[in-house]
C-alpha cells in the first residue's frame, strides 16, 4: 500500500495461530556442505494479514510465498535436508495482534519471521527481531523506516523511496508545487517524506494532505484543491483505494492538476473510471511486466493453485528466496543467515535483484505503466522498465 506512492498498494491466514503439521522444534539446519545425518526442520513465521483491510494484499504474499519456497528448494520444501516448516498467523491489520504472534513463535524458538503489508507492523516486527536476534524478513510494507533499521531486518518489496524515484522518471517537478494525497498512517507518512526526500531534492515544493482512517474523504479532497497543486502524487492502500478516487474525481481533482500514482491489484484497475488515461501511473509489478523465466515459473505454479498472480505476488516469491538463501548457508543461526543475505544477488520475478549489504535495501526494477480498454475492462500495458540501479533509494550507512 504507500512512498512514491505506494500509491494503491499497500498495507494483507485465519485468525490466531494456525500450525503447520509438524509441531514447532528449535532445532538447527544443517549448514551448507556439512554432511552427516539429517538436518533438523527450520520453523518460519509468517505473519500476514489473511484478515482486514489488507487482505486482499495479504492473499497474494501468501500465494506468492508458496510458489517461491517451491521454486526455491526445487520442489522439495527442503533446504540442505532441512524441512522448511511454515506457520502462519493473521496479523488482521493490528500491531498488537503481530507482536504477540511474533513473541510467541520466538518463544517457541523460531529464528524467522517473515510477513505484513502494514508498514506500521513492519516497524513494530522489526523491533522484535532486533531485541530477540531473529531473522525478520518483510513483506510488501512499504515503509523507508525499515530500510538499515537494524542488522537482523531485511525486506522481500520494494519501498517508497523507490515508487518516488519511478515517478519523476516521467515528470518534471523543478520548481512545481507537488501535493501528496495520503492515509494518515505509518505509510502515508512514509511516502510523504519519501517526496520531500526525491522530488524536493529536485527543487519541488513538497506540501501534503493526509486523510485519518475511517474520514468521510470529500472535505479532504477539497483541502486538495485548495492547495492549487501543479502535480498531485496519490499514496493509498486497502479496502478505500475505489471510495478515494471517485472523491477526487467528483471533486474534479483530475481537471486541476496531473495526477500521479502507484498502480495497485487487479481490483483496483477499474476503480480510477474515466480519469484513467488521465493519470501517470508508477507500478511496482504486475502480471507480465518482466517477462522473464522466473516470473513466468510463478504465474504457473499460482495459477496451477488456482489463483492469479498479482501486485504482490513477486513480494512472497521473493521472500521465499531469501528464506531458501538464509537458510542454505546460515543454517538457523540467525547472524549466520544475515550474512547470507547482505550483498545477495539473485534472478527473481522482476529480474536481478539484490540484497545491497550496507542497509539490505532491495534494488529491483520498476515500472511506468498505463491502463488500457481490453474486452471491457481496464488492463495494464507495460510503458517501460526502469532499471533498478536508476531508482534505488539513497544509502544508509
Amino acid at each position: 500500500m504507500k512512498d512514491t506512492k505506494k500509491f494503491l498498494l499497500a498495507a494483507v491466514m485465519a485468525g490466531g495461530l494456525a500450525l503447520t503439521a509438524c509441531a514447532p522444534t528449535a532445532g538447527s539446519a544443517t549448514p551448507a556442505g556439512s554432511g552427516g545425518a539429517k538436518a533438523d526442520p527450520v520453523n518460519v513465521g509468517i505473519i500476514y494479514s489473511k484478515t482486514g483491510p489488507l487482505a486482499a494484499y495479504g492473499a497474494t504474499y501468501y500465494e506468492g510465498l508458496q510458489a517461491g519456497i517451491d521454486y526455491a528448494t526445487g520442489g522439495t520444501g527442503e533446504i540442505n535436508g532441512a524441512k522448511i516448516n511454515l506457520t502462519y498467523a493473521d496479523d488482521g491489520g493490528d500491531p498488537d495482534k503481530a507482536v504477540t504472534a511474533a513473541k510467541d513463535m520466538i518463544g517457541k524458538g523460531y529464528k524467522v519471521i517473515g510477513g505484513t503489508a502494514s508498514s506500521g507492523i513492519a516497524l513494530k516486527l522489526a523491533e522484535q527481531a532486533q531485541q530477540n536476534k531473529v531473522l525478520y524478513i518483510s513483506g510488501p510494507a512499504a515503509t523507508d523506516a525499515i530500510q538499515g533499521i537494524n542488522k537482523y531486518t531485511f525486506r522481500s518489496g520494494r519501498q517508497s523511496l523507490q515508487d518516488v524515484a519511478t515517478a519523476g522518471t516521467f515528470i518534471d517537478t523543478k520548481g512545481k508545487k507537488v501535493v501528496v494525497f495520503a492515509q494518515d498512517n505509518a505509510f502515508g507518512q512514509g511516502n510523504v517524506a519519501a517526496v520531500k526526500a526525491v522530488l524536493g531534492a529536485k527543487g519541488a515544493n513538497v506540501e501534503s494532505v493526509l486523510v485519518p482512517e475511517n474520514q468521510e474523504l470529500t472535505p479532504f479532497a477539497r483541502q486538495l484543491l485548495d492547495a492549487k497543486p501543479d502535480m498531485v502524487f496519490v499514496a493509498w492502500a486497502g479496502a478505500t483505494s475505489g471510495t478515494m478516487w471517485q472523491a477526487l474525481s467528483q471533486q474534479g481533482v483530475f481537471d486541476a492538476a496531473p495526477v500521479v500514482t502507484g498502480l495497485g491489484d487487479a481490483a483496483t484497475f477499474g476503480a480510477y473510471g474515466p480519469a484513467s488515461s488521465k493519470i501517470s501511473f508508477l507500478n511496482h509489478y504486475f502480471p507480465g511486466a518482466a517477462g522473464n523465466d522466473v516470473e513466468k515459473k510463478m504465474i504457473a505454479a499460482v495459477e496451477k493453485a488456482g489463483k492469479k498472480a498479482d501486485l504482490f505476488t513477486p513480494d512472497g516469491f521473493v521472500a521465499g528466496q531469501l528464506i531458501a538463501q538464509a537458510i542454505k548457508e546460515g543454517g538457523s543461526d540467525p547472524d549466520a543467515m544475515v550474512k547470507a543475505l547482505e550483498g545477495f544477488s539473485f534472478d527473481g520475478p522482476k529480474g536481478k535483484e539484490t540484497v545491497r549489504a550496507s542497509d539490505h535495501a532491495l534494488i529491483q526494477d520498476m515500472y511506468q505503466a498505463k491502463l488500457v480498454q481490453k474486452g471491457g475492462t481496464w488492463a495494464p500495458e507495460l510503458i517501460k522498465a526502469v532499471p533498478g540501479d536508476s531508482v534505488a533509494p539513497p544509502e544508509k550507512k
